[in-house]
């Protein structure tokens, strides 16, 4: 179940920056655990979709994850040993815009220690640098 757009406005899209850091408001109070980006570059769907099987993997049935992020942005590619020119490449893969401090994604579940097993293993399918986000503080 690869994440894309059903229907885009145009085929192909220019290539922009990626913001540096992320300014709007993210105060929903879906779940208490969020993955957040530390730094900003670009996730494709293929990592998002291993990030959340990896998730699922150890939470099985007793957690709930939401996915923050859509890739919405195509990723041309030329095919290999073609001459230069001759137009853009065909679309390679979809990819989304991940600026630093952008929640990636939220995690309900009860068990702290299985949360904080589950975000161990799900970083390594990242691309970026992640950190683990408590807002059910103890008092």
């Amino acid at each position: 179940m690869l994440l894309q757009p059903r229907k885009t406005k145009y085929k192909k899209e220019q290539k922009q920056r990626v913001k540096t850091f992320f300014t709007k408001n993210q105060n929903l109070k879906i779940a208490p655990f969020f993955i957040k980006s530390i730094e900003s570059g670009k996730i494709t769907a293929k990592q998002i979709e291993t990030t959340r099987i990896a998730l699922n993997r150890i939470f099985k049935k007793s957690g709930k994850i939401f996915i923050s992020i859509f890739p919405n942005l195509p990723t041309t590619k030329k095919p290999a040993e073609t001459r230069m020119g001759k137009g853009k490449g065909n679309i390679e893969m979809w990819t989304s815009r991940v600026a630093s401090g952008q929640h990636i994604f939220m995690i309900i579940n009860n068990n702290i220690n299985l949360i904080k097993k589950a975000f161990k293993y799900a970083k390594t399918k990242l691309p970026l640098k992640t950190i683990l986000i408590n807002t059910f503080k103890n008092k």
